[in-house]
């Protein structure tokens, strides 16, 4: 007998799965300025190996029929290379670690200052708690890593800044719009792909000659692959099924689990500043994150 999983359950297990996608992420592309690659090349690897997968999948489901052309223009954009480059411009000023900081862990601010002022929609007193303590958490992991971060720091958090309010304006129109994940795929990688790749071969710089061939291979397969097919089909389902708002908070648990694998697998250091941050972000996503019927599919 066919065993039927509640939406919500998925939901969650899709955004935390997320969590772990995109702290990985952070240690990926903090290497992937010693790989001897561009940030142009990153870029072209996320639509470009993508699109080998997204092509055949479009072509079978025409998921344009249920898109207008607004639609595509605007998420396409959302999602497009003016927002990836922005973030791999931001590695260059800022430590991986302010990438999570301010891309991820103020999801939940920006979220609810999208809430109010879109859809006129107050924030409980456990979210606005809950926000509060993961400022608290943001500023002080900020504080902390700003230790080894060099005088244009600020440069590189202004620029995840940028990243985040883009992220977030996906992560909110994935529930309004309801988009499927055909369209998702679509937008974010083919149309994409067909603007960027040849304006990356024919005018960009390009170091995927001299590149290592270890750094090519994990920077071609993680940044190709993962974050744009499994990362954003699983935040607009995550999304669709919980809510924006418990997606935000839940990815706000992406600076500690970067931290973690950094100590992991990098051998980095956690001090008792990064702890205490850790913890303080832990309990406000607990508290903050409600239940929500899930939209129907």
């Amino acid at each position: 007998m066919p065993i039927n999983v509640p939406a919500n359950l998925t939901g969650y297990a899709a955004a935390w799965s997320i969590v772990f996608v995109w702290s990985f992420w952070l240690i990926v592309s903090r290497v992937a300025n010693d790989s001897g690659l561009t940030i142009y090349d990153l870029a072209a690897f996320r639509y470009g190996l993508a699109s080998l997968v997204a092509v055949p999948l479009c072509l079978y489901y025409k998921p344009w029929r249920g898109l207008s052309l607004k639609k595509i223009a605007v998420v396409s954009f959302i999602l497009g290379p003016i927002y990836i480059l922005t973030v791999f411009s931001g590695y260059k000023y800022a430590p991986a670690a302010h990438g999570g900081i301010f891309m991820n862990g103020l999801l939940p601010l920006i979220s609810i200052v999208f809430a109010v002022f879109i859809t006129r929609m107050r924030p409980s007193f456990r979210q606005l708690l809950g926000a509060g303590m993961i400022l608290v958490s943001a500023v002080a992991l900020s504080f902390d890593a700003s230790v080894s971060s060099g005088a244009d720091a600020w440069i590189g958090d202004i620029l995840f800044l940028i990243g985040a309010l883009f992220f977030s304006s996906y992560v909110i129109l994935s529930e309004r719009w309801q988009l499927g994940a055909m369209q998702i795929i679509f937008c974010g990688t083919i149309v994409n792909a067909v603007i960027y790749l040849p304006i990356w071969a024919l005018w960009l710089p390009s170091g995927i000659a001299t590149a290592p061939m270890g750094p090519l291979v994990l920077q071609a397969i993680y940044q190709g692959f993962v974050p744009n097919l499994i990362g954003l089909l699983f935040i607009a389902y995550a999304s669709r099924t919980i809510g924006n708002g418990n997606t935000s908070f839940i990815l706000a648990a992406v600076p500690g689990g970067g931290a973690i694998l950094g100590a992991l697998i990098l051998g980095e250091s956690l001090s008792l500043i990064s702890v205490f941050a850790l913890v303080v972000l832990t309990v406000g996503l607990l508290i903050s994150v409600r239940k929500r019927k899930p939209l129907p599919a």
